[in-house]
């Protein structure tokens, strides 16, 4: 019905431990009939706001995240992102997110 509907269609999600991409291909694979641009996420609203703040961020972010921050610039980085990326938190990450 929301597809015949005059109405903008999105699937938003706080998740930060996937891709676009995956979350796609997870969500296709349960049947919903879903495109890429109808999936807005907090990692793009993160990749949003570094692109008009134009930073370069420390991203602390779960590995399977990274694809969708391609093309940022993260070489001498001044903004740190942080995402539910355990294994990224340890004693020197942090360190240099602080730095």
């Amino acid at each position: 019905r929301l597809r015949s509907a005059p109405v903008t269609v999105r699937f938003v999600t706080n998740t930060t431990k996937e891709s676009k991409r995956d979350l796609l291909e997870r969500l296709t694979g349960l049947g919903f009939d879903i495109a890429e641009h109808e999936i807005f996420t907090s990692l793009t609203a993160a990749r949003n706001l570094l692109e008009q703040q134009q930073v370069r961020p420390l991203l602390l972010v779960d590995d399977k995240a990274l694809p969708d921050f391609t093309g940022i610039g993260t070489d001498d980085p001044n903004a740190v992102v942080v995402g539910l990326a355990p294994e990224h938190f340890h004693y020197e990450m942090m360190n240099r997110a602080f730095r």
